[in-house]
């Protein structure tokens, strides 16, 4: 039986994920401002990089630091991580004052460096839970998304309270200080959560051979696939909401919302709130009750009426309904990712569970590119195509949700007979 975890190991946890999303939902709203006020190209190629380099970076990264955390421990990765966001977003202030795009994307980059430690806070909380307490473990991360996504636009908000003029640096200053707040908690009160018995597993950091043994496991393999379709659908929502939902100048259609600044960074907390309260609550409540293949199946099909909303909301331009369709999608949303992410780590040997789970958040981090580069172009050709593509996505990624639920089976050790 695995202990259960003290309440001060999971609060680092919950601060890691939090400080981690805080970040993307901080700049997510605020790209456009930096278009404006740090004279980045018209084309918005630079922007699309600016806010893709973070993902790739997650990208590269994630497996990087899961491996790591199998060798080492997940304490030191951890704060490694919560160290590297005390200095990259205390840069991101510094590039608001200096108007620097370039000290942008250093700090972005190192930002997203630095949070790809996600897999390791889930290797964590797999460390810590059994597989009955597995899903309300991976939701708790879960909340913190919500709640970094709740806060990071509200600290863009308060950058430009005025709805316009340049964004200042404290929402950068904010986050660094939160990462040492952090940081020192995890230095008094974090323990060790790997057990020395897994340590062996890991001895080598990139232990290709391993991880080729694992994704030859068909549940395993059909899981990633499945989080890649699934995230790939709702980037295409999220990396095109702003410019669907603000009035801006210059762009190839008319806003149905025409919100301002201070709007469109209210919504997004709204996204975050919605987020965390349906992760924190219904579905932590629900696990153990209801299995991770239902409550994902069930998230994909409320994601997929949620995208209809948004198209008959894009049609009708109802504020009223934008809401609904916003809120639909994000319990969706809420239902499917910590559900995924507890039944990769429930098939997965614990010894690998860092680099099986870094890998799924480089998984993640793809998709994401994929939908931040695709999600935009639809907007421009027509304002419905990215909900619409959504909706198909997310209807293959059902398919794929049923079907990895049915296969495979929870990992056990294979127990060799005494010769």
């Amino acid at each position: 039986m695995t202990a259960s975890p003290r309440k001060s190991s999971l609060l680092v946890i919950f601060l890691t994920v939090f400080i981690d999303l805080l970040g993307f939902g901080m700049v997510l709203p605020l790209l456009p401002i930096y278009a404006e006020h740090f004279t980045v190209d018209e084309s918005g190629w630079l922007i699309g990089a600016l806010m893709a380099s973070f993902s790739l970076m997650q990208f590269l990264f994630s497996p990087v630091w899961g491996r790591w955390s199998d060798r080492i421990g997940r304490r030191p990765v951890l704060m490694i991580g919560l160290a590297g966001s005390v200095v990259f977003y205390t840069l991101f202030g510094i590039a608001t004052v200096e108007r620097s795009l370039w000290l942008l994307f250093i700090s972005r980059i190192g930002a997203g460096i630095a949070g790809a430690t996600i897999p390791t806070a889930q290797a964590y909380i797999a460390d810590c839970t059994t597989f009955d307490q597995r899903h309300k473990g991976m939701a708790l991360i879960g909340m913190a998304f919500g709640l970094g996504f709740t806060f990071g636009p509200l600290f863009g908000y308060l950058a430009v309270p005025s709805g316009q003029g340049d964004p200042g640096p404290w929402p950068g200053y904010a986050a660094g200080a939160l990462s040492a707040a952090a940081f020192l908690l995890a230095a008094f009160r974090l323990p060790e959560s790997l057990k020395p018995e897994s340590v062996p597993a890991a001895r080598r950091l990139f232990d290709f051979s391993s991880l080729r043994e694992s994704l030859a496991t068909p549940s395993i393999l059909a899981l990633l696939v499945t989080m890649f379709v699934c995230v790939f659908s709702f980037a295409n929502f999220e990396t095109t909401l702003s410019m669907l939902i603000k009035k801006e100048h210059g762009v190839q259609f008319a806003s149905p919302f025409g919100f301002d600044w201070r709007q469109v960074c209210l919504t997004y907390a709204f996204i975050g709130i919605t987020l965390a309260l349906v992760q924190g609550g219904l579905v932590r409540r629900m696990a153990g009750h209801v299995s991770e293949a239902n409550l994902s199946a069930v998230g994909a099909v409320v994601e997929m009426i949620g995208f209809g909303l948004m198209l008959q909301a894009i049609q009708s331009e109802s504020t009223g309904l934008l809401f609904t369709a916003l809120a639909t999608v994000v319990t969706g949303f809420a239902f499917l990712q910590p559900s995924l992410n507890s039944l990769l780590s429930r098939r997965s040997d614990p010894a690998k569970q860092g680099g099986i789970l870094g890998l799924a958040q480089s998984v993640n981090s793809l998709a994401r590119i994929v939908g931040a580069f695709l999600g935009i172009p639809l907007l421009k050709a027509q304002i419905g195509l990215p909900f619409l593509s959504a909706a198909g996505l997310m209807g293959v990624g059902l398919l794929l949700v049923l079907s990895a639920g049915r296969r495979g089976k929870d990992f056990a050790p294979i127990v060799r007979p005494q010769s």
